[in-house]
This record gives structure tokens, C-alpha cells and sequence, in this order.
């Protein structure tokens, strides 16, 4: 989730979590990063998100933030532990950066000869360590400009993208990058705002009770997580930004 005022992300994570078990079959854990500021409030559990009692935290506790991602996994690389569980969280430019992956990548073995090392055992892990070290080496020790992180970070999805699937998300606060390589789709709740439906539990919100006419957010999902919506699919290779809940051309 991408927004211009600190949002609450409950109706969306209510649906998300069923997927983490129930309705579909990523049960090898699930996390969660929200950003504060320029601190990150950072949640992984390596049990399903439908029986694990943070992610039932996480549905009772609106934590408000413009910049959240939410991850739940279905092992393909790494055994089912905490250190594997996404999103990951490391520092580049003196920000938190917090990445998640869906998809597996056949082959990849980067060379990581840097400061950032994988924890535990995924191709993921691998792929955001590998993303970082080339930003640092590519643009030192100062953060470049947007358009030139954009299109660095376009060049490099895409070739992790020739070892396989490769849905990511990339934040580090400002902003929320989204690279699509099967699956990918994003709409925009913005004024005037109606009534939503889950596609995976039976609620409902009217988004007109509980919001200004200033509010905007932008939600990017591997599958909709709605059935009265309008989502937007990405084309495959695709990388967009969004900042303040806005795509941006």
C-alpha cells in the first residue's frame, strides 16, 4: 500500500491472511512492514497467516503509514523458518529499504561480496541483496535522483527476471517501486470512495465513513483482493512507481 496520509491497512490485510491458508496455499509463513517516519515497525511469523496470532495483532491494530508491504509465502526455495520469511528489511543511504518477492528464480547465484548478505536460504533474500549491492556500487555512498534510481532498478528487475518469476516490491518510506513479471495488479481509492467487498472473507467496507476527501492509496496485489473494484493489471516486465498513492507516468 501506497498513500498521501498515514492509512490503517486492516480491510485489506483481513483478506490478504485468508490467502495464507485458507483460500489459497501460501501457509510457509507471512510478514508484514509498516513505515513510521524513519523507522519501520517490521512483523514475520514462519506460521500461516491464518493461524498465527500476530497476524490476528495485526487485524485488531490499525497501525497507520503511507508505505506498507505485506508478504505471505509459499516455500519454493528455503525451509519453512522465520529467517525466510519476507518482507526483508536492510539499510542503503541511511534509509530502511524493505523488500518482497513473489515468484522463484532457477539458478540465481549472484556473487555477493559486499555488505549485504542473505540470512537465510531464498532466491529472494538473494535477489534484494544483490539489488542493493549494485546501487551502492553503481551510485556510492549518496542516494541519486528518482529517475535515475527508477531506471536502475528497472535494468536490474529485469535481469533477474531472465532466472524466473520475479513480482517484487521495493520501498524504503517515500516511495513503493512494483516490478511485474505474471501477475500483477494495482487500483487507486481516492474521493468520492464507496463501498468494497473482500473476494476472500465476507466484509464490506464504506470507504465514504472513514475517510477525507484528501485521502488517496494505492493498493498493488498479485490478484485482486476485491470484487466490486476496478483493478488495473500490470504488463509483464513492467516496472511503476508510486508516490502518494499515485502512479506515476
Amino acid at each position: 500500500m501506497n498513500c498521501n496520509v498515514p492509512t490503517d491497512i486492516v480491510f485489506s490485510f483481513t483478506g490478504f491472511a485468508m490467502r495464507g491458508g485458507q483460500t489459497d496455499t501460501h501457509h510457509d509463513g507471512w510478514g508484514i512492514a509498516f513505515f513510521e517516519g524513519a523507522g519501520v515497525r517490521h512483523f514475520v511469523d514462519h506460521q500461516a497467516a491464518i493461524a498465527s496470532p500476530i497476524a490476528e495483532l495485526i487485524k485488531r491494530y490499525p497501525i497507520k503509514s503511507t508505505n506498507v508491504i505485506a508478504h505471505i509465502r509459499k516455500a519454493t526455495q528455503g525451509q519453512v523458518a522465520l529467517e525466510n520469511c519476507h518482507p526483508f528489511v536492510r539499510e542503503l543511504w541511511g534509509q530502511y529499504w524493505v523488500f518482497a518477492h513473489n515468484g522463484d528464480l532457477k539458478e540465481f547465484a549472484p556473487v555477493l561480496n559486499g555488505a549485504y548478505r542473505p540470512v537465510g536460504t531464498t532466491d529472494s533474500e538473494q535477489a534484494f541483496c544483490y539489488i542493493l549491492q549494485h546501487l551502492r556500487a553503481r551510485f556510492g555512498e549518496q542516494r541519486p535522483p528518482l529517475a535515475e534510481l527508477r531506471a536502475a532498478l528497472a535494468e536490474m528487475a529485469r535481469e533477474i527476471a531472465g532466472y524466473g518469476t520475479f513480482n517484487m516490491l521495493l520501498s524504503s518510506g517515500g516511495e513503493l517501486f512494483a516490478h511485474c513479471s505474471t501477475h500483477l495488479y494495482y487500483l487507486v481509492r481516492q474521493h468520492p470512495f464507496d463501498t468494497a467487498k473482500l473476494s476472500d472473507e465476507d466484509v464490506t467496507v464504506d470507504f465514504s465513513q472513514v475517510t477525507t476527501p484528501n485521502d488517496r492509496v494505492a493498493i498493488i496485489v498479485t490478484q485482486p483482493l476485491t470484487t466490486n473494484e476496478q483493478w488495473t493489471a500490470f504488463a509483464a516486465g513492467e516496472l511503476k512507481l508510486f508516490i502518494d498513492g499515485v502512479p506515476q507516468a
